[in-house]
């Protein structure tokens, strides 16, 4: 019963990044980025393959040095995820992952040294049909722009931007996408929106450095919760100090809540008060946890009592109303004859979304065949 998006979606260019499309009204992609030592490559494949587990689409990876590099080798062996590399200053490490099978890198033109070090990298990504993400951040703008604007400002961080977007112009280079970040929501609010209206490339949408997961969650949501919903954005990270796995759950679930995409359970529940005849809290977060694996799209509505459970139940693909020991239960919007005892409930709604869910998949699976 997941209902289309309202969002009319800004107009971009197509570019891929690995199997992944970006831009040109391809899905958004929800991207997180690895904080294991990359030299670790135990370790940091271990992450990836978390991250993968949860939804993540693409994965960017640290390469500071030429051992990272090297380390890069082994992690791209590993895993099949697409991997954006992320590079400041040594053109050669670019060349290097490039080599290895990277499927982005990260990097801002302008930094990377002369016109000649510029040249080798593009004209690197080019022949081997790897894009280029230009990222621009609040907290590290050129000084000179710093001095002009006197602090950083939607205008810096655009004006900062388009300088490396001209060198790839320049180059005769299309392919890339471009994120101007700030740990300031109305600062990077305003400066995607000002991009958004002078180029034509994918952007990649984060509130960088957001906080913790709570906080981190919040501010990223407010702030790219406004660009998406005014259809800005073709990719997505949120950044929190916490597990990167947490990132990719908060980034679908921003997606899922603005109807722009639809994956796992939305559920949908009341925050309990004193007419709830079961525990609404521990139920619904306990079915979050054991369901995390499905990854079918449907509403699940949990509602403590008969106020408004019978309205959220009847637009849900399963719904439970709560009622003295006994609780109602609906599929598919219809209330069926059966009850379901309070003092069971995670056992019983688990064994029921799990077959609704097959349900659904079959139901999706004989679709695209006859499509």
């Amino acid at each position: 019963m997941f209902a289309e998006s309202p969002i009319i979606r800004r107009k971009s260019t197509r570019i891929y990044v690995g199997n992944v499309p970006i831009g040109d009204g391809a899905p958004i992609a929800v991207q997180s980025m690895t904080n294991t030592p990359t030299t670790d490559v135990e370790a940091t494949v271990a992450q990836i393959k978390r991250i993968q587990a949860v939804g993540g689409e693409i994965v960017r990876v640290s390469i500071p040095t030429m051992d990272a590099a090297e380390a890069f080798k082994h992690i791209r062996a590993q895993v099949d995820i697409p991997l954006v590399a992320d590079i400041h200053f040594d053109y050669r490490i670019a060349l290097k992952v490039a080599e290895y099978g990277v499927d982005c890198l990260r990097i801002n033109p302008g930094n990377i040294g002369n016109e000649e070090r510029i040249r080798s990298v593009v004209d690197c990504a080019r022949d081997k049909n790897i894009p280029i993400r230009i990222g621009v951040n609040g907290g590290s703008l050129e000084k000179d722009l710093q001095e002009k604007y006197g602090e950083p400002t939607p205008e810096a961080l655009v004006e900062s931007a388009m300088r490396h977007v001209d060198i790839l112009d320049r180059l005769n280079f299309d392919q890339f996408k471009v994120s101007v970040k700030a740990s300031d929501v109305f600062l990077a609010v305003g400066a995607y929106r000002l991009l958004a209206q002078k180029i034509d490339q994918p952007l990649h949408l984060g509130i960088t450095e957001a906080g913790g997961q709570r906080a981190g969650a919040v501010k990223s949501s407010v702030g790219l919760g406004m660009l998406l919903a005014e259809g800005i954005g073709d990719t997505i990270r949120i950044s929190l100090a916490a597990d990167p796995v947490e990132e990719i759950k908060v980034g679908f679930d921003i997606l899922k809540s603005l109807r722009i995409r639809s994956r796992g359970i939305n559920f949908i529940a009341c925050p309990s008060c004193s007419r709830q005849e079961f525990d609404v809290i521990g139920t619904v977060n306990a079915l979050e946890q054991r369901l995390e694996d499905i990854l079918t799209p449907m509403d699940v509505s949990i509602i403590g009592c008969v106020v408004n459970g019978p309205g959220e139940a009847e637009v849900s693909d399963l719904g439970l109303t709560g009622a003295r020991n006994m609780s109602g239960y609906y599929l598919d919007g219809v209330r069926q004859k059966e009850r379901l005892a309070n003092d069971d409930l995670v056992e019983q709604l688990e064994k029921r979304i799990r077959a609704k869910a097959a349900v659904l998949d079959e139901k999706n699976r004989i679709d695209v065949k006859n499509a």
